[in-house]
């Protein structure tokens, strides 16, 4: 069995949407679901259930995931040893880092591969799968601590003929997918958001909350939707352009997101550092004028200021 079809197989499974996972691989959709294909027919059983709109895994799909992460790793921190990088920190990301985190000359920093949802990525940190993770935290955990890197201010995507230069909070449409296992944060973001404002929930099943599959979705709304902060190499349409969100305007506050209690100096370097780098970037600075926290955001208090949503 391939490490090649392995890695391929798991994103899949994370990201149950084909197109999805072959964005996050870097290859065609087409070329995904043979290699996909080929690791069936190798194994001798299905592994997905699929149709033009929905993915799932099979018994067997299910039975082999957690193996094929365990391979994964292990091939990965054979790899490390053989490379006298046994010391590295692994950081893992969900669609962001700070330019310039893995650039310090003193810290030793390995971007982990598995690219997977915030919540999952959190999780990771305290069970010691991770020593770091750049994401959004929904709520505060007192085994972890969050450094803020970058309250990044979401955008309303729009049609292009739309007149003026912003969009209100209460006038966005605002998309929540049924698929849990990769959009909980931002449903659990958004519905808030929308609770708070006035926005209008559309409920969805067809993973299109970001990349192509959004576009197609505000355009056949014809309504400003509000954009998630899930990066795809997917360019605008000439159809649809970005406008600002006002009164208010919802921040999406990355984190560093490391244990508590850990005291190595490694640690220590790497907080300051990640912050060092966000501060240099200008990252830290928000829009003027209202702006919108979830209630449970742990970085309320130093952003308090400019939050309406208290």
């Amino acid at each position: 069995m391939e490490l090649r079809l392995l890695r391929y197989f798991v994103a899949v499974a994370e990201e149950l949407h084909f197109g999805r996972a072959a964005e996050r691989l870097n290859i065609a959709a087409p070329s995904l679901s043979q290699q996909i294909k080929s690791l069936e027919a190798g194994v001798g059983t299905p592994l997905f259930v699929r149709d033009r709109r929905h993915v799932e895994l099979t018994a067997a799909g299910r039975m082999l995931l957690p193996d094929a992460r365990e391979i994964l790793e292990l091939s990965a921190s054979a790899r490390r040893r053989l490379a006298g990088a046994t010391g590295a920190l692994r950081i893992g990301y969900v669609s962001w880092l700070p330019d310039g985190l893995t650039d310090s000359a003193a810290l030793h920093i390995r971007v982990d591969e598995w690219v997977m949802p915030s919540h999952v990525q959190i999780g990771r940190v305290p069970d010691g799968g991770l020593d770091a993770a750049v994401a959004w935290a929904g709520s505060r955990d007192d085994r972890l601590d969050f450094r803020l890197l970058w309250p990044e201010p979401l955008v309303a995507v729009t049609a292009a003929g739309r007149l003026g230069k912003t969009v209100q909070g209460r006038k966005l449409r605002v998309l929540v997918d049924a698929d849990l296992t990769s959009w909980q944060a931002w449903n659990d973001f958004a519905g808030e958001f929308a609770e708070a404002t006035g926005a209008r929930v559309q409920h969805i099943d067809d993973g299109g909350i970001a990349g192509s599959a959004f576009h197609d979705r505000a355009l056949r709304l014809n309504a400003p939707v509000l954009m998630s902060p899930k990066r795809y190499t997917d360019t605008l349409p000439a159809r649809l352009r970005t406008l600002p969100v006002v009164d208010p305007c919802p921040l999406w506050c990355w984190s560093l997101v490391t244990r508590a209690d850990d005291g190595r100096e490694t640690i220590a370097a790497l907080r300051e550092h990640a912050s060092a780098v966000a501060r240099t970037a200008g990252l830290h600075a928000v829009p003027v004028g209202p702006t919108w926290l979830p209630s449970r955001d742990p970085h309320r208090e130093e952003l308090a200021p400019h939050d309406s949503g208290r």
